[in-house]
């Protein structure tokens, strides 16, 4: 099974961190092998080309459409990480709508 590579672009890189963590723990319960990183806006871009799947942060919806340009060259979705899991840092929540994305669920 492959890894998968999961990036979730925040405005600053950090407020995304603890979700970061707790998909990672989720990930591992069920077994998954990933990676999953966050950076900053203006990294996203330059990071998504190792990505299978972009989330971006609720605060940043507005660069969907930007984001979605750029990863349409390698591919890969971009979504907005649901409200509810970013806002209760659920990693579960999060991590199963990245899958949905690559369409892996």
């Amino acid at each position: 099974m492959k890894m998968k590579r999961i990036l979730l672009a925040c405005s600053s890189g950090m407020s995304t961190s603890l979700l970061v963590t707790k998909m990672q723990e989720y990930a591992k319960s069920i077994g998954d092998e990933v990676e999953i990183w966050a950076v900053g806006q203006d990294q996203a871009k330059k990071e998504m080309e190792r990505a299978d799947v972009v989330l971006i942060g609720p605060q940043m919806s507005f660069l969907k459409g930007e984001l979605q340009k750029e990863a349409e060259k390698y591919g890969i979705p971009v979504d907005v990480i649901d409200m509810m899991a970013y806002g209760m840092a659920d990693g579960k929540k999060a991590y199963e709508q990245a899958l949905t994305l690559m369409g892996e669920k």
